[in-house]
Formats: structure tokens, sequence, C-alpha cells
């Protein structure tokens, strides 16, 4: 990481992410607002690892454009831009850097689960339990950063996507709070919060929250929070009792190939009001009034084209839907001219659908729509 020139209140500085074929570095920007209080929680944001996703950009830009009003507690470091491959994935007028082209891998399912590390906790934790909370959570916090690096510098290298991700992942254990920022094909905002965590969806500017297992599934935010969510459950079982040291969510900042400034500024007054909350910055920002909504991710259900044509997509994003309503239509035109040529079709319990599929034109087995059912009020 070098650091080039300061901006007003933030830091301008770069991180490599790899090299181009030509022998180019592969650069993402890094913006650093510096708290005045140490023992503030420490923030890390990015946005843009699926290159379609800009709108996480346009909320960053917001939000430290609203940073420089506050008097900012603890370190806050931004990563827009994150995975430059991603966004230079051209395909015409579509982006398509949702997958590494080289290996077909999500990008956003390369990060390290530390496997060795959580296994071995225990002895770890027999060697330095005589350290206080904050010694230990400084000490485990190294040890990731060590398992990162150790990782990069493979002796059999890693592939593109991996070295992409770690590096990332490596800045992102240096937070205490870690806010991945992506958008849906087309999609209603939404929030992944890990099930330790599920109060803090109450401050964010999203209606609807999955809650997801305190599991490794190869994502930004559970790489960020697993390991420690181990840490806290092994010591509790040893009777030393503390909250999971890190927090980590996703945010689905509605649809992809979309910048909305006014809407990015919505999104940034929530992340500022969970940041306040935190005593990330001073100020005491109220989070917005408005109902949300939960659902466990094994009640987050996908529908799939049962047979191939052209769709229109009848159910809104964000509005909840009645079983029996319809979800899809589905044109045939090959059948024009008996009952097979229009079929419309719908679920047979109520949801809320969350996404949908870009593309009016399907194979059989696409997965046509993501809707939560079985839906909770946060309060």
């Amino acid at each position: 990481m070098t650091e080039a020139n300061r901006t007003s209140n933030a830091y301008v500085s770069t991180v490599q992410l790899g090299e181009l074929a030509t022998g180019q570095a592969l650069t993402a920007p890094i913006y650093t607002f510096k708290g005045s209080d140490s023992a503030a929680p420490s923030v890390y944001i990015q946005a843009n690892v699926h290159g379609a996703e800009v709108q996480g950009n346009a909320v960053i830009h917001q939000l430290m454009t609203l940073l420089e009003g506050h008097q900012i507690l603890g370190d806050i470091h931004c990563v827009p831009l994150a995975n430059p491959l991603g966004i230079n994935q051209k395909s015409g007028e579509f982006t398509l850097g949702r997958f590494d082209p080289i290996t077909g891998v999500n990008w956003n399912r390369e990060y390290f689960e530390h496997a060795a590390i959580v296994a071995d906790i225990p002895n770890w934790y027999q060697a330095n339990k005589a350290l206080s909370n904050n010694e230990l959570f400084a000490a485990f916090r190294v040890l990731l950063a060590q398992s990162c690096q150790q990782r990069l510098n493979n002796s059999w290298g890693i592939s593109t996507g991996h070295q992409l991700a770690v590096t990332l992942q490596s800045m992102a254990h240096q937070a205490d709070i870690v806010l991945d920022l992506h958008t849906g094909p087309k999609s209603a905002k939404h929030l992944y919060c890990p099930e330790y965590d599920v109060a803090s969806a109450a401050y964010f500017s999203i209606p609807y929250s999955l809650v997801i297992p305190n599991e490794f599934g190869g994502a930004m935010d559970e790489a960020a929070f697993y390991p420690w969510w181990q840490l806290q459950r092994f010591c509790a079982r040893q009777g030393r009792h503390f909250d999971v040291p890190v927090a980590a969510f996703t945010l689905e900042l509605a649809s992809q190939e979309r910048v909305d400034m006014a809407d990015a500024e919505l999104d940034a007054m929530g992340i500022l009001a969970y940041l306040s909350h935190r005593g990330v910055i001073a100020e005491k920002v109220q989070p917005a009034p408005m109902k949300r909504w939960g659902c466990d991710l094994a009640n987050y259900k996908k529908f799939h084209a049962p047979k191939a044509g052209l769709v229109e997509y009848c159910a809104e994003v964000g509005h909840p839907l009645k079983a029996g309503e319809p979800l899809v239509t589905l044109l045939r035109l090959d059948q024009y001219g008996t009952e097979n040529a229009v079929t419309t079709i719908s679920l047979p319990c109520d949801c809320v659908p969350v996404l949908h599929f870009a593309s009016a034109s399907v194979h059989q087995g696409t997965e046509l729509y993501k809707v939560m059912t079985k839906v909770f009020e946060i309060s």
C-alpha cells in the first residue's frame, strides 16, 4: 500500500490488487479518515467487487461528503472501485463482472476461510489466555493478517481472483466494522446480517434483512466475522464472556448498472446512523423511521423457470405478494394458438420478492426470483 496526496479530510492512497497480463499494476484507491480516539471502532467499507454493481461507489462518495461535517472518532477506510478487473469486463453495453473470467468463480466467493486458525483456537487461546480482552483481540487480529499474508505468498501461487480477494480481506481484518456494498440484478434493497447481530439491522436505511447463519460461505462479510465468532464462542465455553469483536454486513443497494445520487445519500445516512450508534462519530444520527423486516436465510427461496421462454416479471420487488397472485407470465411464441402460449405462474405461499433475473429471455431452470418467506418484523 502506498500513500499519495491528501484531499480534504480524507487521506488518499492506493492498494495493489495484482498485475495485468501486460505487467501493469492493478490498483484501487483508498480514502482514509483518521479518527481522534484510538479506543473508538475502526471501519472498512468496500464497493464494486462485482463489476456491474456500481451504486455502492455513489454511496461511498455521499458518505465521505457527509463525514466532512462530522467529528470522526474511529478510523474509516473506504475502498470504492474494489475490483478493477470486474468493472472493466464489458460486453457491448453490459458489464459482465460477476465471475472471474479465468476461473468462472464468483468474485465474492474468493475470500479465505482461515480454517487452520479456527481449528487451532483452543491451543492458541491456551497460550494467550493471560492477555486482557483488548490484548487478546489485537493478537488475534495479527494472526489473521499473518494468515492472509502467508496465503498471498503461497509458493504454488494463487488465482487472480483469490489474490484480489485476500488482499482486500487483509485490509478488512484491520477493522472492527466491515461493510461490503453490493446490488442485485433487478432488486429491492436488502441487508445480509449475521444471526448474532440482528439488532443492528434497525439502524441502516434498508427495509429487508436476510439473517445469515454464523458460518463461512466464501463472502467478505462471513470472512470478516466468522473467525471472531468462533473465538467468542470458544471463550464463552471457558467462562470468558465478551461480544463478538467484529461486525460485518453486506448491503444490497437495489439494482445493478444504476447510479442514483439522491438515493445514495439516503443509504449513506443509514450507514452514518449505524456508525453513530457504534461510536465511530461523535454526533448522534438517528436511523430513518421505517418498518424493517427479516427472514432467515433458510426461508429465502429461489424460483426457477419451469420452462424456457420470454418472461414478464409481474411481481414488484420489495412489495409483499400474496399466495396465488401472479409472479411471472411466460410467453412461448413457438406454441402460439395453444393453451401453452401464455402461462401465468404464482407461488403457493405469501412472500416478499427481493430480486429477479435481469433478462426477459430465459432458459428452462433459470433462477427467475428470490423471495423472502416467513417474514418477521425487526424492532
